[in-house]
């Protein structure tokens, strides 16, 4: 398969790397294979970690009234393996995934931005360590993974646990933001010649999705967490009943992160399966537009589903029907891939790999976990099974069944393709039938104690008929998947020292990733074939009965579209999102709760900040007159209007830094007040933003008097003055909102 045709498309080729070391080879890395492979590797661990605190309650709750683990303890390993069984294990592994193989099937030689993907693995790893070294303190979280306000606030968790948490979750949900603008802009800017959009395999087709939802979820999760420091370490009380805060918008912002983000863990692996079947079954996927396009479906349905998980807090009947309504809509799009992948093996050729037994495997337990996520959009039953062991058992068989299944499938189908050895096929049956039998055995019983009335989160329970078999078998269950985990464990690394010869195609695939070598060059590819349908290497491979050629409209000449354009754009719709939802809870704020800020409100001086906000935009004006001079190379004009657009922008910043100490003066503080609270998170995070564009332009400028730009900088000028006139817009919300409307709310 390493023989190419003669009009293959050939590639550059990366200049030669002195070998200073393995170690440091690996740590400052910029190759997405080899990121990847830290990515997993680094889940795998946490992964590890997870499962042993999750042994050790299942241990607990083996026998009613045990007294194992003292209830503080439990609660502090219920947290940290919720929080990291979702992000550390969950998205690190698929980003891992995405990270070797998205580059390798569109044809590209690496991640569009390699420094850029060194950083998010960096950051991942430091937020991991972050949050488990508030062990060291001897006050980990243990406010679940979810960390329900109040029960986060100071008042009722006092120790730094939860503020490890917070920490942790800042630095991995921006590494998160980071990755998904990274994969944006490497699909839509690096396929190669004639691979459409619509010719994309399906596994880059989920992780581009997922990449999508990632940008727009994940800035409610920064959003609720930034507010709950700001009320723990700065004494306000946006989340403090007792002092008029709102507890439940806490849940309102979680959840329009935590929805998404089920769907955030599942799209990749249906990606994984969407490839594994076709393979295995010997035959193209059946409807590759329909599992394509439910994929858009549910990640845009994923935004409007959030309240049925809020069913029981009283939202009302209106907000309930919505939402019940909307949730009972998602479950289409997701059936219609399951008869997608059932409609493509029937009639195939089917092989059944180790690979294969955890496609299938996914699609069984998958299903029974979508079945029972339905009962949840019944409000009545809703509410009868909330907080019950059915919500864990619907959740594990989602994220376990589904998820974890359809990346083992995922792992057994590339790890020759990474390792260049197979995986012991005799193992991996072992390892497939124990985990199917022990996941069945720790999670379907636990439908029946939710139905009879078990509580989640409780650290043990009293002798009730049923419970006390019923919770042995689900802990005989959990010790019998830690054995599938070892056997899995000796399968890599036996097959690692001592596997059988991959092939740069074992399985006769149809993707671009296996043409390449097994593991794949520095570079990914001498040449890459020309691609006209959605299965090139069976092109090459059966050149007398190709698939019919995709028609779409291509430019064979250049990129797709500009990947600094795509990249900045990207982070810029993502913090768009982050200070849609900070206007919307200054807005809630101070429109629900009247009585928290007229007096604080009176004190604003709208004159001033008329005055600043001319300024701020005027400099909008001013960097587009750079622009325009730039482009003409008059470089002296080009210099003398960024000059001119720092200033203006520092003008600005004093302005606002006058208007906050004249509050300061006048008693208004970020805890007088939920009023004062939120206009000071507000502006002050605009604040933070215009700083941070003016760090960027500072170092145009500086690279400008250096006349870097004489070589044609363009486009760097440009992606930040999309950042410069993103901040100059948001501001005109944040101005009409807290100066024009804000004081008639």
């Amino acid at each position: 398969m390493s023989e190419t045709t003669s009009n293959a498309i050939p590639l550059p080729q990366p200049a030669s790397v002195k070998e200073t070391g393995w170690l440091y080879g690996w740590i400052t890395t910029v190759d997405h294979k080899r990121i990847g492979i830290l990515y997993l590797f680094t889940a795998l661990v946490f992964f590890a970690i997870a499962g042993i605190m999750a042994l050790l309650m299942r241990l607990q709750l083996a026998f009613p009234n045990n007294t194992l683990i003292h209830p503080a303890a439990y609660n502090q390993l219920f947290t940290m393996h919720g929080t990291t069984m979702v992000f550390l294990v969950g998205m690190p592994m698929l980003i891992g995934f995405a990270n070797y193989f998205v580059p390798l099937m569109i044809g590209a030689r690496d991640m569009a931005f390699p420094r850029l993907n060194a950083m998010t693995l960096w950051m991942l790893v430091f937020g991991g360590i972050l949050l488990y070294f508030s062990y060291a303190t001897g006050d980990p979280p243990a406010v679940g993974w979810f960390s329900y306000a109040p029960l986060s606030e100071k008042s009722f968790s006092s120790g730094p646990g939860v503020n490890y948490w917070i920490a942790s979750l800042l630095i991995l949900g921006t590494s998160s933001i980071a990755a998904g603008v990274n994969l944006i802009a490497t699909v839509l800017s690096l396929r190669v010649r004639g691979m459409t959009m619509r010719k994309l395999p399906l596994f880059v087709w989920m992780s581009f999705i997922t990449a999508v939802l990632i940008i727009f979820a994940l800035p409610a999760l920064n959003v609720a967490i930034v507010m709950l420091l700001i009320d723990r370490q700065l004494n306000s009380f946006f989340f403090s009943p007792l002092r008029g805060g709102a507890s439940i918008l806490w849940q309102h912002f979680f959840w329009a992160f935590g929805h998404p983000e089920v769907y955030i863990l599942a799209l990749p692996a249906f990606g994984m399966i969407s490839e594994v079947l076709p393979v295995f079954s010997r035959k193209p996927i059946f409807g590759y537009e329909f599992v394509a396009t439910s994929g858009v479906i549910i990640a845009l349905l994923s935004y409007g589903v959030w309240a049925h998980h809020m069913f029981a807090s009283g939202l009302g009947h209106a907000a309930e029907i919505f939402f019940g309504a909307a949730s009972m809509l998602i479950a289409i799009p997701t059936g219609v891939k399951v008869f997608n992948w059932i409609a493509t093996m029937w009639g195939g050729s089917l092989r059944f790999t180790t690979s294969m037994l955890f496609a299938i495997g996914f699609l069984v337990n998958f299903t029974l976990g979508g079945l029972s996520g339905v009962t949840f959009t019944a409000v009545p039953a809703n509410w009868q099974t909330t907080d019950t062991y059915y919500v864990v058992a619907h959740f594990h068989y989602v994220l376990i069944g589904g998820t974890v299944f359809g990346t083992f499938a995922g792992l057994y189908y590339w790890f020759p393709k990474m390792s260049g050895r197979m995986l012991s096929e005799r193992l991996g049956k072992w390892h497939f039938w124990l985990t199917m039998i022990s996941f069945n055995l720790t999670f379907f019983v636990q439908h029946i104690l939710g139905l009879i009335g078990m509580p989640r989160r409780v650290y043990t329970y009293p002798d009730l008929p049923y419970y006390a078999s019923l919770n042995l078998i689900s802990t005989a269950g959990a010790v019998l998947s830690a054995v599938a985990v070892l056997v899995l464990l000796w399968n890599i690394f036996r097959s690692l020292r001592h596997g059988e010869p991959a092939g740069d195609n074992p399985w006769r695939a149809f993707t671009l990733e296996w043409i390449t070598t097994s593991p794949p060059a520095e570079h990914n590819f001498e040449r890459v074939p020309p691609v006209h349908s959605r299965r090139p290497v069976w092109d090459l491979m059966h050149p007398e009965n190709p698939d019919p050629p995709i028609s779409g409209v291509v430019n064979q000449d250049s990129p797709y579209l500009e990947k600094n354009f795509v990249g900045m754009w990207s982070f810029i719709l993502s913090e768009a999102t982050f200070f849609a939802l900070l206007i919307s809870g200054y807005i809630y704020y101070n429109a629900y709760w009247h009585s928290t800020g007229p007096d604080a409100a009176a004190h604003l001086n709208r004159n001033l900040a008329t005055v600043f906000t001319l300024f701020l935009l005027a400099s909008s004006l001013t960097f587009w007159l750079a622009e325009k001079n730039l482009h003409r190379g008059n470089h002296h004009s080009f210099r003398f209007w960024l000059v001119i657009t720092i200033l203006l922008g520092l003008v600005f910043i004093v302005g606002q830094g006058h208007e906050y100490f004249d509050l300061f003066r006048r008693g208004v503080t970020i805890d007088t007040t939920l009023f004062a609270s939120s206009f000071f998170t507000l502006t002050g995070f605009h604040g933070l933003h215009v700083c941070v564009g003016l760090i960027g332009l500072l170092i145009v400028l500086w690279l400008a008097f250096k006349g870097d730009f004489k070589s044609g900088r363009i486009e760097a000028v440009r992606t930040i003055g999309f950042y410069w006139h993103f901040v100059d817009v948001v501001w005109i919300f944040v101005f009409t909102t807290v100066y024009l409307v804000g004081p008639h709310l």
